[in-house]
């Protein structure tokens, strides 16, 4: 059974940059898409960026300038870049796997999901 496996959050200032990695074990992250999602204290889970087998990829309106999603099939690992955060990017983010070879934004289009890690941000 595929599990995923979330790391690199933390505590940080904002302005900071943090780079989540998305360990993909006892499965291969090849040709099926991977998603990264977030969700706030109290708040629904908000997507955040997918990106399909062949690397087409999409992220949130509200982070693409500040977001970047990548894979490394090799390595069976997916990444989330995240600069210039801010107060509200603080969330619980989330590794998810679709069956779907096309990028996905809706939760419900995943199958698989990581424990998640916590990124605060707070002065």
């Amino acid at each position: 059974q595929v599990q995923l496996v979330e790391s690199g959050g933390g505590l940080v200032q904002p302005g900071a940059s943090l780079k989540l990695t998305c360990a993909v074990t006892q499965g291969a992250v090849n040709q099926e898409t991977m998603g990264w999602f977030r969700q706030a204290s109290g708040k629904e889970r908000e997507f955040v960026a997918s990106i399909a087998w062949n690397f087409g990829k999409t992220v949130a309106d509200s982070m693409k300038d500040r977001f970047t999603v990548s894979r490394d099939n090799n390595k069976n690992m997916i990444f989330l870049q995240m600069n210039s955060l801010k107060l509200e990017d603080t969330a619980v983010y989330y590794c998810a796997q679709s069956r779907s070879f096309f990028v996905k934004e809706k939760a419900s289009e995943y199958d698989t999901w990581g424990q998640g890690t916590q990124v605060t941000v707070s002065s």
